[in-house]
């Protein structure tokens, strides 16, 4: 996707951008974009209805920027994830199984628990059609392919029998987040429920993809 020209923020006026995009996100999902006004906005966010439209013109590109500014944010969280728990020094397969077992409970957390993610994922859920945008937009692979390149980093170091590490993030995801999802709202945020898809969903990637204990480096 192009880069959306951005009007420049007023120097020293970036916490009102926050604070708008706050509000935005919150109603958005209380009551769905359809329905929410730029006033109502404005009313939340603690500014002037005319503040709201210097920064961004009209409600679609403000929801637009919602939905990105809280995917970025759900991406920087699994990201830090990712470094926390899979780090380079993972040297045996043991290790590798414990780390990938406790990335996964917390990726889960990360994810389900996290207001940006939920919000992402509910208001592109809403709006993809009216907002083409959101098609083959870089946020949709960023998760997948910060994942592939740490599991192409675990084959180069023997501990992962990968030849497509990209396929193998999405089967991973498929075995755990996108399993969770497809759970009722009331078993996703019961953290018990995600605790046990997440390590399930884990457990079957590794037989699939783990180098068999003892197996030459």
């Amino acid at each position: 996707m192009t880069a959306r020209a951005q009007k420049p923020l007023r120097r020293g006026q970036e916490h009102k951008r926050s604070d708008i995009l706050d509000a935005a996100r919150e109603l958005f999902v209380e009551s769905g974009a359809d329905r929410v006004s730029m006033d109502a906005v404005a009313a939340r966010a603690g500014v002037s209805k005319r503040t709201v439209y210097d920064y961004y013109g009209d409600k679609r590109r403000l929801l637009l920027d919602v939905i990105e500014d809280a995917g970025q944010a759900a991406l920087d969280r699994v990201q830090a994830v990712i470094e926390r728990h899979l780090p380079d020094g993972i040297d045996d397969p043991a290790e590798l199984e414990l780390a990938l077992r406790t990335f996964a409970v917390e990726l889960g957390i990360a994810q389900f628990g996290s207001s940006n993610y939920i919000a992402a994922a509910r208001l592109i859920a809403e709006n993809e059609s009216v907002l083409p945008e959101l098609e083959d937009h870089p946020l949709d692979d960023a998760h997948a392919e910060a994942l592939a390149r740490r599991f192409a980093h675990l084959a180069e170091r023997g501990l992962l029998d990968i030849d497509d590490p990209r396929l193998a993030a999405d089967h991973f995801s498929a075995l755990t987040t996108l399993r969770v999802l497809n759970e009722p709202m009331r078993r996703r945020a019961d953290a018990d429920r995600v605790r046990t898809l997440m390590l399930d969903g884990t457990r079957v990637f590794l037989r699939a993809y783990a180098e068999p204990r003892g197996a030459a480096r």
